[in-house]
């Protein structure tokens, strides 16, 4: 999954993360801001409790953000991909992290001291600027799935978060709109807050459909506009 040129300025990095949003020479100032290191799967990068004297940026990466609640109750609250910045909120706001950022695979990051961050985006106001959007997206893909979890079944909840993530993260193949990211189906379950079979039943619905195709780790949404649909979903959703 690492390759030698990740960390480069001019290379693509993937639609909808802080990375691509960045215009060149704001991205090329924080990609020189610390040093690229590869990371084992399993490794925390972020761990909730701690206090946030850094962040840090995913080269080329695949990562989990969880929480768990005092009874020791976990969740999954979100995927994070290559060109994504984690570890933000306590960075600006002094409070200590709310989140466990651990890596699924082999992954390189930089990480990014508080103090030449907080420098970064006091001379790149545009950047800031991109981070606030970014926030904002973030927060309003949790509200979203608040209120998919009280209103819809795991069918619908499913389709909702593949339009999602293919709306971030999506790239057009011959198939179709591969969603971008590489989930098994107890991650897709953990986002939606269903079971690993009820997802496994939910995909195999939308198959016999015809709106997606599933492999491994891998769906491909065939007909936008019918999983929208079926999604409950309009155009400007």
């Amino acid at each position: 999954m690492v390759s030698e040129p990740s960390g480069r300025p001019d290379r693509s990095w993937p639609k909808g993360t802080f990375l691509a949003r960045l215009a060149d020479a704001d991205r090329r100032s924080l990609l020189g801001l610390g040093r690229p290191r590869v990371c084992p799967p399993g490794e925390v990068l972020l761990a909730q409790g701690d206090l946030g004297d850094h962040v840090v940026l995913l080269i080329d990466a695949l990562v989990t953000v969880t929480a768990t609640v005092e009874n020791g109750t976990g969740a999954l609250l979100g995927i994070r991909i290559g060109g994504d910045l984690v570890g933000e909120m306590a960075v600006l706001d002094g409070a200590s992290r709310s989140a466990t950022v651990t890596t699924c695979a082999r992954s390189m990051v930089i990480r990014i001291g508080k103090q030449p961050f907080l420098g970064y985006l006091a001379e790149h106001p545009a950047a800031g600027l991109v981070l606030n959007t970014m926030l904002s997206d973030r927060l309003r893909w949790a509200n979203r799935r608040r209120l998919d979890f009280t209103g819809y079944g795991v069918g619908v909840c499913l389709a909702r978060v593949l339009v999602d993530l293919a709306r971030l993260h999506g790239r057009e193949s011959a198939e179709g709109t591969d969603i971008g990211v590489r989930l098994s189906q107890s991650e897709l379950g953990a986002l939606i807050g269903a079971k690993e079979i009820s997802v496994h039943k939910a995909l195999r619905g939308l198959a016999d459909r015809g709106l997606v195709k599933v492999g491994h780790r891998r769906v491909v949404i065939l007909d936008r506009h019918s999983l929208m649909a079926y999604a409950e979903l309009s155009e400007v959703n």
